[in-house]
């Protein structure tokens, strides 16, 4: 028979990584499974760890150590894993007679009922997500500001267009991720089954500014992505303008030759 969960333990700390583009959920048939949507499993002593597919693993109860084992372990299923994962922390506090939500930066939950624990690990992986991004977007913005700055002085972006077309990708990709893999928006589906745990999950995002956090992501990637598209057109017409002065260049050096062959 399986330790009880987290051993009785009344304040229990939730670590949640980004540590991969993808995870590859299939491959935790071996893994005692405590539910499914999104894919929850015992580890460490008497921990749980819920995985979500779009790379994301946030452990519940387990040391440092367990912690890493169990990282060490799944190594081969994470697909590009992410050299410095980003994490978030908090402390879960199980008291049965209280209010569920945040509370002086911790989470207050009346179980450890593993549908609440979905829940709480739902909004994690979602805010560690987003903190990541966040980093990334903000680097892109240092990186595009010089090339309007520049535009501005000179005239001319000074950037290749391919390197112009790798900002728009990489926008992209990252929209996609968001909106696609992970669902930032969208609330879990875990809530159609459980309606009575969606208080507790709308306090969280709230506490977590989910919502806020996406919006402001979205808009910087859309002005990142019309920054990158307008200078990437501007550079297209320079090079429109240099093609048809070399063909005028061409047009006045054909007919000098031919106007001296008739002189001479």
């Amino acid at each position: 028979m399986s330790d009880p969960l987290f051993n009785g333990q009344t304040e229990i700390q939730a670590v949640a990584m980004y540590v991969g583009q993808r995870l590859d959920l299939r491959a935790f048939e071996h893994f005692e499974q405590l539910a499914t949507g999104p894919l929850a499993v015992r580890a460490g002593t008497s921990g749980v760890a819920v995985l979500f597919r779009y790379g994301v693993v946030v452990f519940f109860g387990l040391s440092a150590a367990e912690a890493v084992g169990f990282l060490e372990d799944i190594r081969r299923l994470v697909i590009d894993p992410i050299e410095e994962p980003e994490t978030e922390e908090v402390t879960i506090v199980i008291q049965a007679d209280s209010g569920e939500g945040v509370e002086a930066s911790r989470i207050r939950l009346q179980s450890t009922a593993i549908e609440r624990l979905q829940v709480v690990a739902d909004v994690l992986a979602k805010s560690v997500v987003l903190a990541h991004y966040e980093i990334t977007i903000g680097s892109q913005f240092d990186r595009i500001e010089p090339l309007a700055t520049n535009l501005k002085q000179v005239g001319r972006t000074g950037h290749k267009g391919r390197e112009l077309l790798k900002y728009i990708g990489d926008m992209l990709s990252i929209e996609s991720k968001m909106v696609g893999r992970v669902g930032v928006s969208e609330k879990p589906e875990l809530l159609w089954e459980n309606p009575q745990l969606e208080r507790l999950y709308v306090r969280l995002e709230d506490e977590y500014e989910l919502e806020e956090r996406h919006t402001a992501l979205d808009r910087k990637l859309t002005l990142i992505s019309r920054t990158a598209e307008t200078l990437s057109g501007i550079l297209q017409n320079q090079r429109s303008l240099r093609v048809e002065w070399y063909i005028v260049i061409l047009i006045v050096l054909e007919i000098a030759i031919m106007l001296v062959e008739k002189l001479v």
